[in-house]
């Protein structure tokens, strides 16, 4: 292998183990919740089961590492800013049932209704917790003066780290 590249595989690696670059925090939560968007639509287009078992493991991991992050470092931080009482609580609430829907879908094969039912009230859970964040967390945490930027990049760090 010649010495570019060497560089240019070293490059590569390098950039598949660094996290995703976001301007800030509200940015990386909108992204996150736009991928399980998609995915979600998928499930409901599927018809195999394996089909459905994969989108449902990559749906299962990407809500609850996105689920961990937003509760070790953006709800703290927000709620601080925000000398919070209801919001954040509600939001760390409305994650639990999400992660108990979780726990009764992950690892278990599509078997007919029930399974897909269950993935469908996961996903009715999710865009209800998205439109809540969407229009009253997100904004309301713009307003204060954290830095989304550092936040994001804290955000950026640890969901790589839960991802590996």
């Amino acid at each position: 292998m010649t010495t570019a590249a060497k560089k240019t595989a070293a490059k590569t690696t390098a950039a598949k183990k660094a996290p995703p670059k976001f301007k800030d925090a509200i940015a990386m939560l909108r992204a996150d919740h736009a991928k399980v968007s998609g995915l979600f639509a998928e499930f409901e287009k599927a018809r195999s089961s394996s089909k459905k078992m994969a989108l449902v493991s990559t749906i299962c991991t990407e809500l609850s590492v996105h689920a961990q992050v937003e509760e070790e470092v953006f709800y703290p931080a927000v709620k601080a800013a925000l000398k919070d009482k209801s919001l954040i609580p509600e939001a760390v609430v409305e994650q639990a049932t999400m992660k108990a829907l979780i726990s009764q879908i992950e690892g278990v094969a599509p078997d007919g209704e029930m399974y897909d039912a269950r993935v469908k009230v996961l996903a009715e859970y999710v865009k209800h917790h998205v439109k809540e964040e969407h229009t009253e967390m997100f904004p309301r945490a713009k307003a204060t003066r954290l830095d989304m930027a550092a936040l994001g990049a804290q955000m950026a760090q640890r969901k790589a780290e839960l991802m590996a």
